[in-house]
C-alpha cells in the first residue's frame, strides 16, 4: 500500500468575499491522512524523502509522485467534480480520463485519500483547435502550421488558416518519475456559484505513467491554473496565497482547514503619513525570471543562519544564469527543502557542532528514514535542546526564519525504542554534476505556519508567519 497521505482538499462549499473594492475567494481545504500498514513514520519519512530527491535532482517539474505531504484541489468541469493535486511548480492542468491506463501506478496512492478521483468520462468538454494559442503553448512554441499538420489538417486548408475543426495534436509531459500523453479539450471550470470560467483549457490523458490522479498547474505558464483566472477575474488570479497549518505528518494536528486564498484579503490601514500599509507585515523576495523553465517560481537565496552563523550561499542560488541555471524554487509540490552538497554540508557541520555536542548521532535512523543528520535523544527529556534557530535571508532584504518544527522532526524510534530527531533539509546533490536547472528548492514542510503569496503583478513572493486556523476563521 502507498505511504501514509496528507492531502488538502477542497470542500463543497467556497465562499466569495470582498474587502473594500477587491474580489476574493477563499478556498476551504481538508485534511486526511490514510491509515495502512505503511503508516510508520520510518516509513513515510523514507517516502518523503525519497520522493523530494527525485523530483528535484532530475530537474524537470515537481510533481507529487506518490502520497506524502501533498495537497489535492477540488472543482467541477462541466457537471462532474475532479481532485487533482496543487502544484505550483508546474505549468499545465490535465487529468485521467476514461478509458484510462495507468502503467506502474499500483500502490502510488490510497484511494480513500483522493476526494473525487478520476478517471472523467468527458460528456460536455469539447477538444481544442489546432490553431489555438494554447496548443502551440502546449507543444513549446510549436506554430499552428506544423501543429495542424500533424492534425492531418489538408494542405490547401492550412494554407488558407482553415484548419480549425482539426483537434490539437497528443502533447507529452514528463515529470520527475513520471510521465503521461494528453489532448487538450476545453470545458466549464466552476469554483463557486459566483465565478464560471467558459472555454478553461487542460489535459485529458489516457495514457500515463506512474500518474494516477492529475495536477493542477499553479506556476506561471500561459495554460497555469492561475494564468486562466486572471483573464476573466484578475483581480483573483494574478494573487493568491495559501496557508498550511503546520502538521508534523500527524493528523491530530489538524483540527481546520488550511486556506487557499485566490486575491487579496491584506486589509490596509493609514499611518501617521496618510500612506496606506499592510496591517500583515510580509517579508517579500523578488521572483527571477527563468528564460529556460518560465514556469518555475524562482527566487534568490543569498544565505542561511544556523544560530549566530551566516552560511552565504554559492552564487548558483542566488541568482539564474541565462542558460535557466540556478536559483531557488518555492514549491508545493516538493516536501523538503534541497541545498546544494556544499551548503548541505555546512549546515550539517552547523547542526553537529551544536546539537551533537550534547546527543549521539543516529545513523540507524538516517539509514532508515533518508534524512540526516538526525540524533537520539536523552531519557527523560520531553524535547530536544540546544537545536539552533534557522533563518533562510532571500533577496530584496527578506528574512524568513522557521519555526523549529519546520526543520527539526522529532519522534519515537521503535527500533531504538528511544526519542530521535531530524534535520528537515536534504542534500541536492553537487551543482557542477547536476546538468542545470534550479541549484535549490524550498519544500512544502518548511512552509508550514506560513502565508506565502504569490503575487503576480509586482513579480514577488511573500512570506508571513500566521496561525494558519485563525487565518481561516477570520476570512470565514
Amino acid at each position: 500500500m502507498a505511504s501514509p497521505v496528507f492531502i488538502l482538499s477542497f470542500l463543497v462549499t467556497l465562499f466569495s468575499l470582498h474587502y473594500s473594492s477587491l474580489s476574493l475567494l477563499l478556498l476551504p481545504l481538508s485534511h486526511s491522512l490514510s491509515t495502512t500498514p505503511f503508516n510508520s513514520t520510518h516509513n513515510l519519512l523514507k517516502s518523503t524523502a525519497s520522493r523530494s530527491a527525485t523530483r528535484f535532482r532530475r530537474r524537470q517539474v515537481s510533481l507529487p509522485l506518490a502520497p506524502g505531504s501533498d495537497y489535492t484541489l477540488s472543482f467541477s468541469l462541466g457537471s462532474q467534480t475532479i481532485s487533482l493535486y496543487m502544484d505550483t511548480g508546474s505549468d499545465v492542468v490535465w487529468l485521467p480520463c476514461h478509458p484510462f491506463e495507468c502503467i506502474l501506478c499500483e500502490g502510488e496512492y490510497s484511494p480513500s485519500s483522493i476526494p473525487h478521483p478520476g478517471p472523467l468520462n468527458l460528456t460536455s468538454a469539447t477538444p481544442t483547435s489546432c490553431t489555438s494559442p494554447a496548443c502551440s503553448a502546449v507543444h513549446s512554441s510549436l506554430p499552428s502550421p506544423d501543429l495542424c499538420a500533424a492534425a492531418n489538417c489538408p494542405l490547401e486548408s492550412i494554407e488558407i488558416s482553415e484548419c480549425n475543426p482539426f483537434s490539437c495534436p497528443p502533447f507529452y509531459y514528463a515529470y520527475g518519475d513520471g510521465s503521461f500523453v494528453g489532448n487538450l479539450h476545453q470545458d466549464t471550470l466552476s469554483l463557486a456559484p459566483s465565478l464560471k470560467l467558459p472555454n478553461f483549457t487542460f489535459g485529458c490523458a489516457h495514457s500515463a505513467l506512474a500518474e494516477p490522479i492529475g495536477v493542477a498547474g499553479f506556476g506561471r505558464g500561459v495554460l497555469s491554473f492561475p494564468a486562466q483566472l486572471s483573464t476573466t477575474s484578475p483581480e483573483i488570479g494574478n494573487y493568491f496565497s495559501y496557508c498550511l497549518i503546520s502538521h508534523s505528518f500527524e493528523s491530530s494536528r489538524v483540527r481546520k482547514p488550511s486556506p487557499l486564498i485566490l486575491g487579496r484579503h491584506d486589509k490596509k490601514v493609514e499611518n501617521e503619513l496618510g500612506v496606506a500599509e499592510d496591517v500583515v507585515n510580509y517579508s517579500y523576495t523578488p521572483m527571477l525570471e527563468n528564460p529556460k523553465h518560465k514556469y518555475l517560481y524562482c527566487v534568490g537565496l543569498e544565505a542561511l543562519s544556523i544560530g549566530k552563523r551566516r552560511i552565504p550561499a554559492p552564487v548558483g542560488l542566488r541568482r539564474v544564469d541565462r542558460r535557466g541555471n540556478g536559483g531557488m524554487v518555492v514549491d508545493s509540490g516538493t516536501t523538503y527543502t534541497m541545498l546544494p552538497k556544499k551548503m548541505y554540508e555546512s549546515v550539517v557541520g552547523e547542526f553537529d557542532r551544536h546539537v551533537g555536542a550534547v546527543y549521539r548521532r543516529a545513523r540507524a535512523v538516517e539509514e532508515r528514514v533518508g534524512l540526516s543528520p538526525c540524533y537520539y535523544g536523552k531519557e527523560g527529556e520531553k524535547l530536544f535542546g540546544n537545536i539552533p534557530k534557522l533563518a533562510l535571508h532571500l533577496g530584496g532584504n527578506s528574512t524568513v526564519v522557521l519555526p523549529r518544527r519546520n526543520y527539526f522532526y522529532e519522534f519515537f524510534d521503535g527500533e531504538a525504542k528511544r526519542k530521535a530527531g531530524c534535520v528537515m533539509v536534504m542534500d541536492g546533490g553537487d551543482e557542477a554534476e547536476s546538468g542545470g536547472g534550479p541549484a535549490g528548492l524550498l519544500g512544502n514542510y518548511q512552509q508550514q505556519g506560513f502565508e506565502v503569496v504569490y503575487d503576480l503583478e509586482r513579480k514577488r513572493v511573500g512570506f508571513a508567519k500566521r496561525k494558519c486556523a485563525s487565518l481561516w476563521d477570520s476570512l470565514n
